[in-house]
């Protein structure tokens, strides 16, 4: 009644103490008791504590449970959500048109999936599935949406029995072609709302057809993902709380996807090009840059006198265009973190038009962006200099990239998880004390969710091995408030390595970069590289230009040869 208090990880440390009111304590996870702790430790006994039990999932709830129990208090679900009571103003939902995913581009067909599904619902002696996550749903169904920003997914359930499977869906937004689809495939399209009470016929095996599976009893939830809500209308003997067999379905890429993964990186990567010499002409010309190639101070006076500039909002709106001239863009992956100077130190910064900053040529650029194309979703951070970076800045810069070039060449055995690999990227930072407070590395999706699991590269332990045909994103970086912000990151595809030996008949493997950009020679102090991350540099660049020349008119092509020029110390 009388605190009000905010939990969020290290990538919104800063801008949580920038936009936060007076009457909010900020908590920093890993660093402020979690959230079940501090409720046990500050609310009286006997508390009743009130949570939406569609928002939260079962693993949550359960920890929360535990936490409570010892001190006699307890987790009460609410029937309606305290915060939609007092929202005013709120927007209305929109109907958006369901989509199929074309064979095409998905690879693989709904029946095909549901029958791997099936199979694996059987080893489990399991007889049914429920899938929350959106999308699992979208993946397994081959269906795409835009209900969420930036995810091409639709809110929408799944149940898929050993004999049937279902849809949850606002009817409303699916087509009569779209139902055909589905049901040619063998699945059923149902109300969004009866979700609620077809778990309840699972349950009870009365959710037609019934099933007739000797020995299996079990309903399937991912404790992770699947709602409390939902939980909680089944009889918890009889739940098989393990993830989602469709999360490491999806996460390992078949070779449609990889093929459509890969042509869209190279249309992103010309459009990023494209995008930095736009950007390179408009920092000299408006604001006396240097550019992206000299080093010097830029005239302290704009050359056009008036209206011209370039904010942090009108560059990423320039980009977008850039992305939108290419085949099958579908929109950006997630916004444009376009950010200047102390800004960039904000590691998830979201410019807004009224209240962004103008472009500085004195001060660090980082660009962190996606897009989301038919073929298959992209993620990339670079960071420039258009004036004369200092010494530090340069030090920071080459300590990211060599962590960054680390994690890239990486080879390990199978059966590794990701948190392993972590400390590549992050040893050429802690070398000078430097570090972030981000993961390194996260999935990435075929036209969908740019951040996708079950795997990621990260200090925080996830017991889920790095499978070849993943996706991963490997973005190391340095954060200095109040002045700058550095990031590199590419997609890399995991790939069998072909090693002289196979130790333990594990078999090994390594990452192919797919992301093609250069990264800024001038940022690079070239003499703290070894002979073998020049190498590397040099062999990266020289792709850049035969992979992206067909893209490119001969004037950004030019360009791009004097950008990926071979460097030496």
């Amino acid at each position: 009644m009388n605190e009000a208090l905010l939990w969020t990880d290290g990538r919104y440390f800063l801008q949580a103490t920038q936009e936060l009111t007076g009457e909010w304590k900020l908590m920093r996870m890993l660093e402020d008791p979690a959230v079940d702790v501090w409720m046990a430790n500050n609310l009286p006994n006997d508390a009743a504590i009130g949570v939406d039990p569609w928002c939260v999932s079962i693993d949550t709830a359960q920890r929360w449970e535990r936490a409570f129990a010892k001190k006699q208090q307890k987790l009460v679900q609410t029937s309606t959500n305290l915060v939609d009571k007092v929202w005013k103003n709120r927007p209305p939902v929109e109907t958006y048109p369901v989509t199929v995913q074309q064979i095409e581009f998905a690879g693989s067909s709904v029946v095909e999936k549901l029958k791997e599904l099936r199979e694996k619902l059987t080893n489990e002696k399991a007889r049914g599935i429920i899938i929350t996550t959106l999308d699992e749903v979208a993946w397994l169904y081959n269906i795409r949406g835009t209900d969420v920003p930036y995810c091409p997914v639709v809110h929408a359930f799944a149940i898929v029995t050993t004999n049937a499977a279902f849809l949850y869906v606002d009817k409303r937004k699916v087509s009569s072609e779209v139902i055909s689809f589905l049901k040619e495939s063998g699945v059923e399209v149902r109300d969004y709302d009866a979700v609620s009470s077809d778990v309840v016929l699972l349950q009870s095996n009365q959710l037609n057809p019934p099933a007739d599976v000797q020995g299996s009893d079990l309903i399937w939830a991912d404790p992770n993902s699947c709602s409390y809500a939902l939980y909680s209308k089944l009889n918890s003997d009889k739940v098989l709380l393990q993830q989602s067999p469709l999360a490491l379905a999806k996460a390992i890429k078949n070779p449609v996807e990889l093929d459509g993964l890969k042509k869209a990186h190279i249309r992103d990567g010309a459009a990023i090009v494209q995008y930095i010499i736009w950007l390179d002409k408009q920092m000299q010309e408006i604001y006396g840059a240097s550019g992206y190639f000299l080093e010097g101070e830029a005239t302290k006076e704009k050359k056009h006198s008036g209206t011209v500039k370039l904010t942090e909002v009108t560059v990423s709106d320039k980009l977008e265009s850039f992305r939108a001239s290419k085949e099958h863009f579908r929109g950006l992956s997630f916004p444009t973190i376009s950010s200047v100077g102390p800004n960039a130190a904000i590691m998830h910064y979201s410019p807004q038009s009224e209240t962004c900053a103008e472009m500085d040529p004195n001060s660090i650029y980082l660009c962190d962006s996606g897009a989301q194309y038919q073929d298959g979703t992209t993620d990339i951070t670079r960071t420039f200099h258009f004036g004369k970076p200092s010494a530090h800045e340069k030090a920071c810069y080459t300590a990211v990239l060599k962590g960054h070039i680390a994690l890239g060449n990486a080879v390990f055995p199978n059966g590794t998880c990701g948190h392993t690999l972590d400390i590549l990227a992050r040893l050429p930072l802690w070398k000078y004390g430097l570090d972030y407070r981000h993961g390194t590395g996260h999935g990435v999706g075929s036209y969908l969710n740019v951040h996708e699991g079950p795997q990621s590269i990260s200090f925080k332990p996830r017991n889920v091995p790095i499978h070849a045909s993943m996706t991963a994103t490997d973005e190391p970086g340095y954060y200095e408030d109040g002045n700058f912000g550095i990031r590199l990151e590419n997609v890399l595809v995991v790939t069998d390595a072909n090693t002289k030996f196979n130790f333990g008949d594990k078999g090994y493997l390594s990452f192919e970069h797919i992301t093609w950009a250069p990264y800024q020679i001038k940022m690079i102090n070239l003499k703290s590289l070894t002979p073998e991350e020049i190498d590397w540099l040099n062999a990266y660049h020289s792709k850049c230009r035969d992979i992206l020349a067909p893209y490119l008119d001969e004037a950004e092509l030019a360009w791009l040869k004097k950008a990926t020029e071979p460097a030496s110390a």
